[in-house]
């Protein structure tokens, strides 16, 4: 028998799962994860969660994000299976880091459970906030840089982490102040302390944003004064010196990003940023 969700002994909850091995997990994607038998299918959602924490990119990204990404968004899936997914996956967010997998594959999932729960809604408003602030916790938290390497795939913290506040940015259920708080997270995110994004995180960083804009988080004058903060080199830092060209290049590509899809998207709503960020990108050392 499984574990009860969120269990996270790896003497017990395995991948590949109990009753399967790699080959019928491969053969399973190729069958484009549908499994007929409904009782089956709700087992197999509930335990391949296990793969997001493989070091293999092939059963942690092609099988197990994957597989939970076709079942929510099919709408395969009971609420009380949704419910066990969600709470396995957020005690992997706070496992221990190990080979730096589990945690930001977790988040990725767990996109996919917020999005599910924005398109019809099955979580209570205590477990709709309840998610919001495990996330931004986890997030504003993360420490773990690492991208995408050749033989292990990708890990991407921040990337993953941002899709997961884009979900909860774009619920109508999530009010002003938690949408503040999701452009908070964000913010602690954009230039971390000596560290260069190159895998398009400013990108993803400022979706969450964009959408928070469209939905009235703050007005132009709070946009432009939050915009302006990320301007500001971190206190200590050497003007020239390596943290201060990491922190140049983080901010500035991020602020480029909000600029160019708030200027050229269709959505009028989030022009409310642009006054704000053409203030900001002006005044970039």
């Amino acid at each position: 028998m499984l574990d009860p969700p969120g269990s996270l002994d790896a003497g017990k909850v395995t991948c590949p799962p109990v009753g399967w091995d790699r080959d019928g997990l491969i053969a399973t994607k190729a069958a484009s994860f549908e499994i007929a038998d409904d009782a089956k299918r709700q087992a197999f959602a509930k335990a391949i969660a296990a793969c997001l924490a493989s070091p293999d990119p092939e059963l942690r990204d092609g099988v197990a994000y994957e597989a939970l990404a076709h079942m929510l968004r099919a709408k395969q899936l009971s609420d009380e299976t949704k419910r066990a997914v969600l709470v396995d996956l957020v005690a992997r967010l706070n496992a221990p880091a190990g080979a730096g997998f589990e945690q930001p594959f977790a988040a990725l999932a767990l996109s996919e459970v917020a999005r599910a729960d924005r398109i019809e809604a099955f979580l209570s408003e205590d477990e709709l906030i309840k998610l919001l602030v495990d996330a931004q916790h986890w997030f504003i938290n993360v420490s773990d840089y690492r991208g995408f390497y050749e033989r292990e795939g990708w890990r991407h913290g921040v990337a993953h982490g941002a899709d997961l506040l884009m979900q909860l940015a774009l619920n109508p259920r999530i009010d002003g102040e938690g949408l503040r708080l999701i452009v908070s997270a964000v913010g602690a995110q954009v230039a971390p302390k000596g560290h260069a994004y190159v895998f398009g995180e400013s990108e993803r960083l400022a979706r969450p944003v964009l959408f928070a804009a469209a939905r009235g988080a703050m007005d132009e004058a709070k946009w432009a004064e939050w915009l302006m903060v990320l301007t500001r080199a971190p206190d200590g830092v050497k003007p020239f010196g390596s943290e201060w060209l990491a922190w140049r290049h983080d901010a500035a590509a991020f602020l480029q990003a909000l600029y160019v899809n708030a200027k050229l998207g269709s959505d009028a709503a989030d022009d409310v940023l642009l006054p704000g960020l053409e203030a900001a990108l002006k005044a970039m050392p």
